[in-house]
This record gives C-alpha cells, structure tokens and sequence, in this order.
C-alpha cells in the first residue's frame, strides 16, 4: 500500500496542476458532507481550515502537550514571529485528547504516549492538512527515548529505521482480521540535514540511528526493563538481548516511532524522528539525573528542530 514511483510521479504531476498534494489514500472522503476531527474538535463545516492551516509548512508533534507548547514558544522566539513567554491559543481547546499550536508556518501537535494514541492523532492531522491544502510539509517527532550502547545520556538519535522487537524495519497492524505490514524506512536526506543542523549547533552529540519501537514502558516486545509490577527474565537475559539490538543497529527505545513512520511513508509526507536519550540501558532502567539534567535534555531535539526550520525558511526566501 505504499505509492510505488510512477504514482508519485503521477502525484507530483497533479500537485503542480493542482497547487496541492492529497495526503489522503482514502475515497470514501469524499464522500462525506463534514469531515469532523473529533479528537482536534475541528471540522471541514466548522472551520475554515485552508484560511487557517493553509500556510503551514512545518509540523513538530510530541507526547506532552507541555512540550508542544513549549515548543511553539521557543520557535515564536527563534522565527522573530511572536514573544517566547506569550500564551499561545489551543486550537484543540474544548477537548483534553491533545493540543494544537501554530505560528506563521509551523504547526505543534500532542500527541499522547504510545502507537494508539499517535496513530489517531495523525489520521486526524493528515487529513487536516489535506483539507487545509498545505503542500511540501515536513513532520518532525521530537520526544525522549532509552539510549543503547555507548551513547552518553543526552545524545540525540536522528531515526533511520523505526524497528519492531525482532529488529525488523515494519509496523505490523491488523485490519479487517488480516495482517498488514508496512515499511518503517524516514526520509534519509531529512536525517541528514538534521545531522548537518546538529554539527552547526556544536552543542550536544547527535548519531543516525535505528529506533527501537515498543507497544509498553516496562517488558513488553523489547523495553526489558526490570523494574516493572511483573518480569519473567533475567538481567543476563535483558542484557543479551539489548547488546543483540545494538549489533542490529539499534541505538535508542522509544513507543512511537514505527506507526509514525509507516504513515509519514503511506502519506508521501516528509518524515522524521528526533529523540533525545535520558539514560543507557545498558547500565540501568530508571531515571536518576536531576530533574534539571533531565529538563535540558529534553530541550535538545527542539533545539534542533528549531534551527532546522529556520535554516529552511532563510533558504527558501
């Protein structure tokens, strides 16, 4: 179900008849009257979404709302287009499922923990951006993660390949009883430039990398942490098993990563992941840096993103 070359080249033909590309693979939309995004509290009826998403060329999502604001802030600051310690309106206000910010270009979406939440919150961001007529958008996740193998604490992972627990470049769903497996592969030459980005800053320490995707925090399909409410293994067992997802090129743990690829790739939409890790796994589980330590770590992949963008826009005008 991925757009093989010639459709993309069919696609990329239409857009420039069009003004814009369909994000979309879906066509029963067109035939219903609204289309509601019930978890953003939006609507095709309800708001005039070109007049008010149309710009938007950037969209950052990430599992906290604090996050997501407090990156819409720092980019207001960074882009000259707002004051960095302004209130910032919800577009999702009147639901508690996720959050929504926007300043000139760039859009800033929750997005919730884990493959459930992230997956709703894209189908409904997808055909946003698909109603609103946006073209050429980049998505970025940034988040944290679990470093593997000789990462420092606080090294950013630009992902190459979203893994499952067996190592494998797929997302697994199943739909209608069937199993569907669909690619896991981000946008090389976005991870490049993020890198390059990265080198300019020469501030913290950042790799390309696979990620590891899980559907738990604690033991399930790869985490292998010990200090959950149950585990059936031992540390010899989670350690033998964290050193053979190095050896496949595994270098951070996180739970969002492979449906966020799969989509981004399904939609033709520009994709990537940038996660900072809070600890090596290796050496522990649980998170003991002060809560400081822990804070500026988390502000890295936004810092990062941050100049990703503004390099862009000065490129582009």
């Amino acid at each position: 179900l991925t757009r093989t070359k010639a459709q993309r080249i069919k696609e990329d033909q239409s857009n420039d008849l069009h003004g814009h590309p369909s994000y979309v693979l879906n066509p029963h939309l067109s035939t219903i009257k609204e289309d509601i995004l019930y978890h953003f509290n939006l609507g095709t009826a309800s708001h005039d979404l070109p007049a008010m998403f149309g710009d938007v060329k950037f969209v950052c999502v990430g599992g906290s709302p604090w996050r997501m604001k407090s990156f819409i802030q720092y980019i207001a600051g960074e882009l000259g287009l707002g004051d960095p310690k302004a209130e910032y309106p919800n577009f999702c206000e009147g639901t508690d499922r996720y959050c929504m910010y926007k300043v000139g270009p760039v859009l800033s979406v929750s997005h919730g923990m884990g493959i459930p939440s992230i997956a709703i919150m894209l189908h409904e961001l997808i055909k946003l951006l698909h109603h609103a007529k946006c073209s050429n958008v980049t998505v970025v996740r940034i988040g944290t993660s679990g470093g593997i193998g000789g990462l420092e604490p606080g090294t950013v992972v630009v992902t190459k390949q979203s893994v499952d627990a067996k190592f494998q470049p797929q997302f697994e769903q199943v739909i209608l009883g069937k199993t569907v497996i669909r690619p896991t592969d981000l946008d090389e030459e976005l991870a490049q430039e993020l890198l390059q980005c990265s080198k300019e800053i020469d501030e913290f320490n950042t790799v390309i990398g696979n990620t590891m995707c899980t559907l738990d925090f604690y033991e399930e399909t790869g985490q292998a942490r010990l200090d959950g409410a149950f585990c059936s293994y031992s540390e010899k067992d989670k350690l033998n098993y964290l050193n053979e997802a190095y050896s496949a090129g595994v270098r951070n743990i996180e739970m969002e990563s492979s449906v966020f690829a799969s989509m981004c790739k399904l939609s033709g939409l520009r994709g990537a992941v940038v996660c900072v890790t809070l600890l090596n796994r290796l050496e522990g589980d649980q998170l003991t840096s002060p809560h400081e330590v822990l804070v500026n770590y988390q502000l890295r992949p936004q810092k990062l993103v941050g100049y990703f963008i503004k390099k862009q826009l000065q490129k582009s005008n």
